[in-house]
């Protein structure tokens, strides 16, 4: 292997998220945590309003027989309890098992199974009633608490209510004041804090084993990049249950910040309105759905698209000069400053108009967006990790940023490629302890000496910043033996066209690169009032010849820019757009590519009649 780069020096200072959130009620007891939605309201909860409610959350899993380190299930969509329920359980001892609310009955029992979860919080009724087909496949599960609703009857003796617990935890804490306290004094940060199952494409989902001594790590790195500080906003809509979610609450309450909490993708936009964040954090889909969004509004011909293209222009220019570290001035800051009162200010106020910068992770963000964005005035800081480095491994700075690269390593982090294919390494406090039950899988993901392998291929630019080239298993290998790195393609397509909603890039032992490619719902809405095809399902519109004519002009642009043997030769409109109910997408908006691949294979060998790979 490499030599490995040597990680930037981290004075650590936490050992488990439930001590520092006790440290962060002493010292900012009155400054406000969370802000969350009620109805059409949205109100606010004190740093010590909503530890008191912790503590009783905690109190009442300890009433209940919890011990150190027995699992406790989390099945609920983002919202302010989800929180408030996974830092009581920390704060209890116990461990968090994720599980997406999205995960069939099937899946959830088998998690929680799988986990020998003790105690599982269950959103409402209809989370309740897939715990409840599969009551006999989980003997472990002594009790579901309910967040929102009430028991049936028939369901008394193994269901209770959030409120009933919170109510037996004030009772507990009235006989022990101390419970609660004793228990989070003597966490240590080897013990099990986080079982995180990954979605997975193929085969059933391993848990991810996460130490209190991994949060720690990444609270105290969050703090040191300096990334969030105590005045700022940050709206979290991202799934709590994903790796993702969970470093930004380790961030928020190492910085003591205001945390505005609702998991309603569709009300994303309407909420940044509201709360008016001034930082957040979000995959490239929702990056790639804004771009598009932006650039359909502005194909309007005249006079405002001319000013659309100009303002562009300017912004380009300025970008390049932020690049480099410095601000633009004479006559180049004048037409900054039209540019912004025509357009960017417009652009910006999409997101509250308070945003600092963004925070891109999860999947690979197109270079060509980032710098559109950037072109706008809005920054977004790409950053890469995985579940099974607890998500915080590298992140581009607001004073030193790269774009197309995941920047640097965060603070206590190492970085090694291996020199038979530069697959990424990792080795920090936040790397796993292994997968739950799985030896064999732990000893394949993990180096004796404790690097993580990654799975991606990755290289390091002369400035120390890393670039993802592409996933080791997704690399395509065409039948004439040329290696092409699907994601990169698949990023210059949903970039060059306004339509494209997701792009597939297939091609392994074929003779030649296709694509298949789902179009926004909303886009091609309003292609077809202009086109005179108004009242159309989605899928009559995607099965029309003129609609792939459109669509076409934008693949022969991207092709222009790639080498001979990577250039998508043909590409098929799939019928419907890609879904996490129907398990073609992750719950945080990747593709699995296996599933559709599998499921749209006659599209695809259609497409290659005539030319048989070898």
């Amino acid at each position: 292997m490499s030599e490995s780069i040597a990680p930037e020096r981290l004075t650590r200072k936490t050992t488990s998220i439930a001590q520092l959130l006790a440290r962060r009620v002493q010292e900012t007891p009155d400054r406000e945590a969370y802000r969350y939605p009620v109805g059409e309201e949205w109100r606010s909860m004190t740093w010590k309003q909503s530890y008191e409610r912790i503590k009783a959350i905690g109190a009442g899993l300890l009433s209940l027989g919890l011990h150190r380190e027995e699992r406790v299930g989390l099945l609920s969509n983002t919202r302010v309890e989800w929180l408030l329920v996974d830092l009581g359980i920390l704060s209890a001892g116990g461990a968090t098992t994720t599980v997406y609310p999205s995960s069939t009955a099937e899946e959830c029992a088998y998690i929680l199974h799988d986990s020998d979860a003790k105690y599982v919080f269950a959103e409402d009724a209809s989370q309740l009633k897939k715990l409840a087909a599969h009551r006999a496949e989980i003997p472990s599960v002594q009790k579901v608490i309910l967040l929102d609703g009430a028991p049936d009857a028939k369901d008394k003796d193994w269901v209770m209510t959030l409120a009933d617990l919170e109510e037996a935890g004030a009772k507990h804490l009235a006989k022990d004041p101390r419970a609660v306290d004793e228990v989070v004094d003597g966490v240590k940060g080897e013990q099990l804090a986080t079982l995180i199952y990954t979605s997975g494409t193929t085969g059933k989902p391993k848990g991810v084993r996460l130490l209190h001594e991994c949060w720690a790590y990444t609270a105290d790195a969050m703090e040191a990049t300096r990334l969030i500080d105590a005045d700022d906003v940050q709206f979290l809509w991202l799934p709590m249950a994903h790796s993702f979610g969970k470093v930004l609450m380790a961030g928020h309450v190492a910085t003591g910040s205001v945390m505005a909490v609702d998991g309603r993708i569709p009300k994303i936009v309407e909420n940044c309105g509201v709360v008016k964040p001034t930082m957040m954090a979000a995959v490239p889909r929702i990056f790639e759905k804004a771009y598009n969004k932006i650039l359909e509004g502005a194909r309007v011909g005249g006079l405002k698209q001319k000013i659309f293209e100009w303002a562009i222009g300017v912004g380009k220019e300025v970008s390049k000069v932020r690049q480099a570290g410095k601000e633009p001035g004479g006559f180049l800051a004048f037409k900054l400053k039209i540019a912004d009162k025509l357009v960017f200010s417009k652009v910006k106020a999409r997101f509250g108009g308070r945003v600092k910068y963004f925070i891109s992770g999860s999947a690979p963000l197109s270079r060509e967006i980032a710098e559109f964005f950037h072109a706008c005035g809005i920054l977004i800081l790409e950053g890469y990790g995985l579940t099974e480095s607890s998500a915080a491994s590298f992140v581009n700075r607001p004073t030193k940023y790269a774009f197309g690269t995941v920047g640097m390593p965060m603070p206590g982090t190492e970085l090694k490629l291996a020199p038979s294919d530069s697959e990424i390494l990792i080795k920090s406090p936040g790397v796993m302890q292994g997968y739950h039950n799985l030896k064999d899988a732990t000893t394949e993901a993990l180096t004796d000496d404790g690097w993580l392998r990654t799975g991606d291929i990755g290289e390091v630019d002369a400035s120390g910043f890393l670039r993802i080239t592409d996933r080791k298993k997704d690399l395509i290998k065409t039948s004439g033996g040329k290696y092409i790195a699907p994601q990169h393609i698949e990023g210059k397509l949903k970039a060059a066209c306004p339509y494209i909603s997701q792009v597939i890039v297939h091609g392994d032992k074929r003779n030649f690169v296709t694509a298949l490619i789902t179009l926004d719902a909303e886009a091609i809405t309003k292609w077809a009032a202009a086109h005179d095809a108004n009242g159309k399902s989605y899928s009559e519109l995607v099965a029309s010849p003129d609609l792939k004519a459109v669509v076409s002009p934008f693949v022969d642009e991207v092709n222009k820019t790639l080498a001979k043997y990577e250039t998508v030769k043909q590409f098929a409109i799939l019928p419907e757009e890609l879904s996490i109910e129907k398990g073609e997408l992750t719950p945080s908006l990747k593709v699995k590519r296996k599933v559709v691949e599998k499921k749209y294979a006659t599209l695809l060998d259609k497409m290659y009649e005539g030319a048989i790979a070898e």
